[in-house]
């Protein structure tokens, strides 16, 4: 139903390549750059560089490209709900994860999924926390999966499972004898520590603080994700705290050590969805298998939803 020049445009925008884009729209590439220069006469200005055998977005390209993704998504939507409520358990929908969760549970959960359903697609969108949270306020993903916690009235927030963090350091470090460490003894070393907005971050800052650090180590380096920190640490250059699920591939290979802290440092994932949001079929269809999946991987998974 879309303007097949906005199509054949935002395909030619996400693979920044016209014999590319040509090859997945099963049109040839005059017809393409057909299609785009109509697209840049009707908005009377340029979409494209195209220099020195490569294609790069104008201003204005990145506009309209950012755009057209919300406008193919509400698309997505419609459909989706206009099949489903005649029936059809069909299209797709769009979930959102924070890092941590994207890269240790769902590979598994959502690969088992698409066994059982492999007529409806997933959409993945990872982030942080908070921008997993506001996807779902503003109605880009069906739902978010989350660690952390979640204060807005307007969302359905429902504990998914446990999840135990450790602290994280190099096999020769001097504390990776110990069985278990406390806050106190960590404050000497450096530290790594996610960003601004993480999930992760504020459930570690209000565990400092219940431990009498309110103002948590002195300095801080700070990286975007669990992969980052996982290599800085490897390389020695401080410890971090994170899932212990996270570590599972370098505990195997003898590239990191996780000791636990005294006492424990235990977190929840969550769903979060909208609260008076349309209940789609597929969606419960997800919540339900995602639930039993929660209950399967974690024994303490008793499920509760809260507001």
């Amino acid at each position: 139903m879309a303007d097949r020049r906005l199509k054949v445009f935002h395909t030619v925008a996400r693979l920044l390549s016209f014999t590319k884009a040509a090859e997945a729209l099963h049109m040839t590439q005059p017809a393409v750059t057909f299609q785009v220069r109509q697209l840049e006469e009707h908005f009377d200005t340029r979409l494209f560089d195209r220099t020195h055998n490569r294609v790069t977005l104008t201003d204005v390209g990145q506009v309209v490209y950012e755009i057209s993704e919300r406008i193919f998504e509400l698309y997505d939507e419609m459909d989706r709900r206009v099949r489903e409520m005649t029936g059809g358990m069909g299209g797709s929908l769009n979930v959102g994860a924070s890092m941590t969760i994207a890269e240790n549970m769902l590979p598994a959960l959502l690969g088992k999924f698409r066994q059982k359903h492999p007529e409806l697609q997933v959409r993945l969108k990872v982030g942080n926390t908070e921008s997993i949270v506001s996807m779902v306020e503003h109605n880009v993903i069906d739902l978010g999966i989350v660690e952390g916690s979640v204060n807005n009235k307007n969302l359905l927030v429902e504990r998914c499972r446990s999840d135990d963090l450790v602290v994280i350091m190099p096999p020769d470090h001097p504390l990776a004898v110990r069985e278990s460490l406390s806050v106190h003894e960590l404050m000497p070393h450096s530290f790594i520590c996610r960003e601004e907005g993480s999930g992760t971050r504020e459930v570690v800052i209000n565990y400092l603080a219940e431990q009498g650090f309110p103002n948590g180590w002195d300095v801080c380096m700070e990286l975007g994700s669990p992969e980052a920190i996982k290599g800085a640490v490897e390389a020695g250059m401080g410890l971090s705290i994170m899932s212990s699920s996270g570590i599972t591939k370098e505990l195997r290979l003898g590239l990191l050590k996780g000791v636990p802290l005294n006492p424990p440092l235990t977190r929840e994932f969550s769903f979060v969805r909208q609260r008076h949001k349309f209940r789609l079929p597929a969606m419960e269809e997800l919540l339900d298998f995602s639930r039993e999946y929660c209950r399967d991987s974690d024994p303490q998974c008793g499920l509760c939803a809260r507001s």
